[in-house]
């Protein structure tokens, strides 16, 4: 046996040891097996038929593996990291859980075949005199030839320079490169796009590179076998190219489609990325181009310097690609801005594309795309313009898209918003919180498309700051609570709430709810009252919060549970002032959301003791008052912030103001800051005056409840001292202290709160009379304070009135005490209003009061030129004059309710520092209050309503449409409502004793009518004092008296203002005579108290909220449930509301129908109640007709119509009848027919087609054939309006054409608007042929359709314009079949008609004889019929 090789054994032994097993002739221990190789051969073949084997390569193969790979597809699941950590049992076996895992040896390696070099040349070293062969060295090759422009290694360059220069020497010619023409590369793309061209181009010059060579791209000619593959390959190649040379580009797109429906679409990629090189290139460059414009779309576009741009088109982004590429490649050494020396090592051949990144950025260029540019901030939130050239060291760059633009998108800020790094997710909130309110202010309205804020909440940027602030990291939730006070609270809308808080009802405001039209839209349901709100809550709950948060922020957020959150951060966190005093806004604007949301902030657990305890502390650090002090915490120091929060959220309610006065010990709180002077208090004197500014706004609000008047017996020395000092503000307003602004608004919250507190105790002796009887159920206690506690402060405020008014003529000085000289004139006016209700005080005491009033302040103050320059700056100042101070902010967001007084209001607008209104209005409620207890001085303020400017101001302000209603409208109208009140008011009161006030009646009926479909919920009172006392009041219709309806008698008899006749249908029931409109005017007019019961009966509906209107405007306080006004979603009465007893015995009667039941309880006075509707709507038409200018037409008519469709045969009374064809001729008249329009959508009305076919309905039923019914049926068929009306006539309901016998004397509007233009709706002309001709239509039946069918059949037949096939045939066949009619009538009519004329019986004209151009058309047309027919008569 041979012995094995042993360490130490020289190349000899090994060789003695071969020879030795070589004569022994053993047998070897591994055997060399030749498989058969696939390519070459069949697999069993054997090694007898296989040629020697030197031929063959060798082939090492591994015992037990198979020869076949195993299937790789479906490729092993991926395993988890988590999973793989899972824990293993003990008995389990270590080598069979490898052996599990393990792969098997062949998915990896299983053959080692040796690579083919058959083919391969061999060629000899050159022989040189050098002892070794000599190497390649790249420094001998030139380094200027640039390839490519990717980064390479210095050595691939070479190489591929060297490569490069051996093609040159072999490449053809420029000459043979024309020559050659072959298919485009891209003929194989089976995404052709069809929209370039009809063809694409096949023989381009784009395709030269490929053309020009003479190697082919795709076939290598490797796997052949031979020495001579390369040459087999280069002459298919050839072979191919001379066949696409014969070929057509035709033949060419043929070949090339059966091509790619043979071949897999996998096949044809793979085919397609052997061409390699450039055109990828661009098609990359191209996707990142689509990439970057689908980015743009999503954020703001910008205009102007920010956005301005133009398209990038086809051509001039390869352009752009190219010249890319050049300056990628051509860098020099100018470019970088260190300059590379030889002298540094490894530096004697510089790579420029290596220190590229050492660059300068390009200038920032804008680009040139229709879609603009996307919008970068800088990180003071301020818009970086496109074009602007910023240093880098301010931190604005970065290494993301578009690196040469400082500042980032808002895309990038969110992405930066989570990160992981603090410093930047802090950042990123901390920007966009400087963005927002930035939008807010309107600094991005006129650089920017679209609504940054509305972008940011559709992309969800509050459920970010809502995540943000549950981040544990201090900053973090700083940065969020920051960003989430900029998004929700306008500090200038908070601004302008206080300074209108001490106005007249200032105290009460509208709700911050979103008008949701588009979630009602959505939820529609006909539920009424609680069942709807309890509905609406139900389903808000159900809601996901973003569903929410979409169309309410406020209650979004509150569904988030934020309150809970931001109790946390005060409580435990304990921010800093400045995070402090943001949260507290926050709370203060959910607060003012609703009552529910103040529910629910005071629900929270420790959320308000947290307030109160931490920021409305009775004792404090006294440092904090020293001057330079920087407050570090406002943990433990009283907050004026804090103390508004606990107002506002008293302002959501009684229950709520009762909490916290007692259960969070809010009264002692109040007695704390009230009884010290600010002067005192050891703050601020800023804070300090702020502070108790509040205090005295709070405790006036639970006193507007009737609270906390227990606290006025013990303060009242308090208040008696800060009335005293009072006057002393002159002196301090004339040295012009930087502090008057605060003091004025600390007096003037001082004297609201006397205000409510003499309202309080102005209702204490009727309560404690009541309180004595047992007649109520319901015993209300009367208040702590009586009347004799508060009479004793008029004479302070009258002095300080006095005093001020001194000074009106002063510009700057009354400009900033008039705020303080309002709220004394309120005062005084419900001080003398209460104090003529009080048993205790003599009557003649108080009247003698007003006359000294009156006589010594009053009459000097309306005789000031000041005064006379306030009422010329009502008209500048208002709202409805100029509607666009109301206007929402350009950055305004529906689902976040906003005053829009972000940046500050103008001085003249109604709420601006130079307005008159609130003044005025206080001026106007005292005059009335002096005028309704002592109505013997109404006289002495006649002058009130003769001045200029208030005639030119309620001349110009009730003609105006109204601004919509939004949150911002609301607020600022309101106020602007009182005043016309009370001008009404006066103007009633006047009217019964001023003998010369007929000259202002028709201007103040105008303005009360306009002001009746003006008015906002919460102003329910004023709305039915208005038609109470004014609205049907004979004193402002003067017409009635002077003369009125002989006037419109007058004017009937000469047509003014008409051109035809105003002709009234005549009534189907004969046995009453026609009235002239003059009789029905004098009739109405007596009648208005009659129709003035009638309207106050129809709105009983509003009986709940006039109960608690009349509690706020009358001072009952006891009464009061909140100081939020009902939600806005419109006025309270609808413009059309003259209709309203109408409309609701309608609905009525359609509600029952839909119920499937018979309404057998309509009123016992139906006809006198649809009279006295129809009574006040002729009056309005006629004397008032542009209070009802609102309402359009076809509203008009289509009200009237319910007249009809109500209470069966009700239009055939008498006085019903009159009235109705009374308001039709109005309605008929060409002005009113003119702006009648049937095809827009109504108000109040789903569809006008729906109520026409009712309306059909009925009369089919009920009409007796009633001319007036008729009118009101033909009127919508006019030709101008939709063609399904008159379809529904002549199709559907037919049978109504026999009783449609309107005359055409009584019929009131011209047959040109039936006739005019041609009907060209063949089926609608082939229905009144068929009509015609089947006798369903004849002139004794109803001769206004005949005469339209007639003319509209006559102009079909006879037209010889150009038409469709169809439309030509049906015309030479009803021609045709109109010749051949029997009854000779109808012929003549058909084909003789000439012209309308009203004169006619007829109603048209006939021509004696065609005229010849028809008479030819007409033989030629039945000629043609003849010699069709002849032959089949012949047969």
């Amino acid at each position: 046996m041979l012995s094995r090789p042993k360490p130490g054994e020289s190349e000899a032994d090994l060789l003695h040891f071969q020879n030795q097993f070589l004569a022994a002739r053993a047998s070897p221990a591994v055997k060399i097996v030749k498989k058969a190789d696939k390519r070459k051969g069949e697999e069993g073949s054997t090694d007898a038929e296989r040629p020697p084997l030197q031929d063959h390569k060798d082939v090492v193969m591994l015992d037990d593996f198979p020869d076949i790979l195993p299937a790789l597809t479906p490729a092993p699941p991926k395993k988890s990291k988590i999973k793989s950590a899972c824990v293993h049992f003990e008995d389990e076996d270590p080598e069979e859980r490898l052996e599990s895992h393990d792969q098997h040896i062949t998915a990896v390696f299983s053959k080692i075949i040796e690579r083919d070099t058959s083919a391969v040349a061999v060629t000899m070293p050159v022989p040189t005199g050098d002892p070794f062969p000599r190497t390649f060295h790249r420094s001998e090759i030139r380094s200027e030839v640039k390839v490519g422009s990717g980064r390479k290694s210095i050595f691939a360059q070479k190489m591929a320079a060297r490569r490069a220069a051996e093609k040159v020497a072999t490449a053809p010619s420029a000459a043979e490169c024309v020559q050659i023409r072959s298919a485009a590369p891209d003929a194989l793309d089976p995404e052709g796009s069809a929209g370039e061209a009809p063809l694409p181009r096949i023989r381009d010059d784009k395709a030269g590179d490929f053309l020009t060579s003479q190697r082919p791209c795709l076939i290598t000619g490797e796997g052949l076998g031979s020495q001579k593959s390369e040459q087999e390959a280069e002459a298919i190649h050839k072979e191919n190219l001379e066949k696409l040379r014969s070929m057509s580009e035709e033949e060419i797109l043929q070949e090339r489609e059966k091509l790619l429906a043979q071949l897999d679409s996998s096949v044809v990629a793979f085919l397609k990325s052997r061409r390699g090189g450039n055109e990828g290139q661009k098609k990359e460059v191209k996707m990142e181009q689509n990439r970057l414009e689908e980015f743009v779309e999503s954020l703001p576009v910008a205009q102007h310097g920010v956005g301005s741009s133009l398209s990038l088109q086809e051509s001039g982004l390869e352009e752009s690609v190219r010249q890319e590429e050049n300056m990628k490649v051509e860098i020099t050494e100018d470019d970088l801005p260190v300059k590379p020396k030889k002298e540094w090592i490894h530096m004697d051949n510089v790579e420029f594309e290596k220190l590229e990144w050492m660059k300068d950025l390009p200038s920032p260029r804008q680009k040139k795309t229709k879609k603009g540019m996307q919008a970068r901030f800088s990180l003071k939130g301020e818009l970086i313009p496109a074009d602007a050239d910023l240093p880098t060291h301010l931190g604005l760059h970065h290494h993301g898209e578009e690196a040469e633009r400082a500042g980032y998108s808002l895309q990038e800020l969110f992405h930066l918003s989570r990160s992981q790094v603090i410093q930047q997710r802090t950042l990123a909130l901390q920007v966009l919180g400087r963005i927002v309110q930035k939008a807010r202010a309107g600094e991005f309205a006129s650089s920017l498309k679209g609504s940054i804020l509305r972008l940011l909440l559709d992309a969800g940027f509050l459920f970010l700051l809502r995540f943000s602030l549950d981040d544990a990291v201090d900053n973090v939730m700083a940065a969020s609570v920051g960003a989430l006070r900029a998004l929700l609270v306008s500090l200038d809308d908070e601004k302008y709430l206080d300074w209108t808080f001490s106005w007249y009802q200032g105290m009460a405001a509208f709700p911050f709810v979103p008008n949701n039209e588009e979630e009602e839209e959505e939820e529609e349901e006909e539920l009424n009252g609680t069942e709807k709100s309890q509905d609406k809550k139900l389903k808000d709950e159900n809601k996901p919060d973003p569903d929410v948060a979409r169309y309410d922020v406020v209650k979004g957020l509150l569904k988030t549970r934020i309150q809970h959150r931001l109790r946390y951060i005060l409580e435990v966190v304990r921010p800093v002032p400045t995070v402090v005093v943001d949260i507290l806004h926050i709370l203060t604007h959910i607060a003012r959301h609703s009552s529910e949301a103040c529910s629910q902030l005071l629900d929270c657990p420790r959320l308000i003791e947290t307030i109160v305890r931490e920021f409305l502390p009775t004792q404090w650090d006294p440092r904090v008052a020293e001057p330079g002090c920087l407050l570090t915490s406002l943990h433990g120091v009283a907050c004026a912030t804090a103390m508004k929060f606990i107002r506002v959220l008293a302002s959501g309610g009684r229950n709520a103001t009762a909490r916290l006065l007692n259960k969070f010990e809010m009264k002692n709180r109040l007695s704390r800051f009230i009884a010290e002077d600010p002067l005192d208090l050891l703050l601020p004197r800023e804070e300090a005056i702020r502070l108790s500014t509040e205090a005295f706004r709070l405790w006036a609000v639970a006193a507007g409840y009737g609270q906390a008047c227990d606290l006025y017996r013990d303060l009242y020395p308090v208040l008696v001292r800060i009335l005293q000092s009072l006057p002393e503000l002159l002196s301090t307003c004339r040295g012009k202290s930087p502090m008057i602004e605060l003091s004025v608004q600390r007096a003037t919250a001082v004297v609201t709160l006397l205000i409510h507190v003499t309202q309080t105790a102005g209702y204490a002796a009727e309560l404690q009379a009541k309180l004595s009887s047992s007649e109520d159920s319901e015993q209300i206690p009367p208040p702590p304070v009586a009347w004799n506690q508060v009479s004793g402060l008029q004479p302070f405020v009258e002095t300080s009135l006095k005093k001020f008014l001194q000074e009106i003529s002063q510009t700057e000085t009354w400009q900033t005490l008039q705020p303080l000289t309002t709220t004394y004139v309120i005062y005084l006016g419900v001080y003398y209003s209460a104090c003529s209700q009080q048993p205790s005080v003599n009557p003649i005491d108080c009247l003698e009061e007003l006359e000294r009033l009156t006589s010594e302040v009053l009459q000097p103050l309306l005789n000031q030129p000041a005064i006379h320059s306030m009422w010329d700056l009502l008209r500048p100042c208002s709202a409805l004059c100029n509607p666009l101070s109301c206007s929402p902010a350009p950055e305004s967001v529906f689902s976040i309710a906003s005053l829009s007084c972000t940046g500050g209001k103008p001085p003249l607008s109604l709420v601006g520092s130079k307005s008159p209104f609130p003044f005025l209005t206080a001026l106007l409620f005292l005059i009335n209050s002096i005028t309704h207890i002592h109505k013997g001085l109404t006289s002495k303020y006649s002058s009130v309503l003769g001045f200029r400017g208030l005639k030119d101001y309620l001349h110009h302000s009730w003609q105006t449409r109204p601004p919509s209603v939004t949150p911002s409208s609301a607020w600022i109208l309101r106020h602007e409502y009182h005043l016309h009140y009370f001008v009404l008011a006066l103007a009633r009161r006047m009217a019964g004793t001023c003998p010369d006030y007929a000259q202002h009646a028709s201007l103040h009926h105008c303005v009360a009518m306009a002001l009746l479909s003006r008015l906002l919920p919460g102003s329910e009172h004023l709305a039915y004092e208005v038609l109470l006392d004014l609205a049907f009041n004979p004193e402002f219709l003067p017409e009635g008296k002077a003369g009125g309806p002989e006037a419109a008698d007058f004017s009937d008899i000469l047509h003014l203002g008409t051109s035809a006749k105003l002709a009234q249908p005549g009534s189907a029931a004969a046995f009453f005579s026609k009235a002239t409109r003059g009789a029905l005017l004098r009739e109405a007019y007596q009648n208005l108290p009659f129709i003035r019961s009638c309207y106050l009966s129809h709105f009983v509906h509003l009986q709940p909220t006039l109960m608690r209107s009349q509690a706020s405007y009358q001072g009952r306080n006891y009464l009061i449930q909140s100081m939020l006004l009902p939600e806005v979603k419109g006025p309270i009465l609808p413009s059309d509301w003259p209709f309203f007893p109408l409309i609701s015995l309608y609905n009525k009667v359609t509600n029952a129908e839909t119920r499937g039941a018979v309404l057998n309880s309509l009123p016992l006075d139906l006809v006198n109640t649809v009279t006295w509707n129809l009574q006040w709507v002729l009056l309005l038409e006629t004397w008032r007709a542009k209070t009802l200018q609102s309402i359009p037409t076809a509203a008009k008519l289509a009200r009237l119509m319910c007249v009809f469709l109500t209470g069966g045969d009700l239009f055939l009374e008498a006085p019903i009848h009159r009235y109705t064809a009374a308001l039709l001729s109005v309605y008929c008249q060409p002005k009113a027919l003119d702006s009648l329009n049937l095809d827009a959508p109504l108000p109040g009305l789903a569809s006008f087609h729906d109520l026409y076919i009712s309306l059909l309905e009925q009369f089919e039923g009920v009409s007796f054939g009633d001319p007036l019914f008729g009118v009101f049926v033909l009127l919508p068929l006019q030709k101008r309006f939709s063609i399904h009306l008159r379809l529904s006539v002549f199709g559907e309901h037919t049978s109504i054409l026999r009783a449609l016998g309107v005359p055409l004397q009584q019929f009131p509007v011209p047959l040109e608007r039936y006739v005019s233009p041609p009907e060209d709706n063949l089926n609608l002309l082939r229905l009144y042929f068929r009509t015609l001709v089947t006798g369903a239509l004849r002139h004794t039946w109803c001769p206004v359709l005949y005469v339209v069918a007639v003319a509209h059949v006559n102009s079909f037949i006879f037209s010889q314009d150009s038409t469709t096939q169809e439309t030509d045939a049906a015309r030479k066949s009803m021609l045709r079949k109109t010749w051949l009619l029997v009854d000779e009538t109808l012929k003549k009519h058909l084909l003789y008609y000439r012209l309308l004329n009203a004169e006619s019986p007829l109603g048209f004209d006939l021509y004696e004889q065609l005229p010849p151009m028809r008479l030819k058309y007409l033989q030629m047309v039945t000629q043609k019929e003849n010699k069709e027919n002849a032959p089949e008569l012949v047969s």
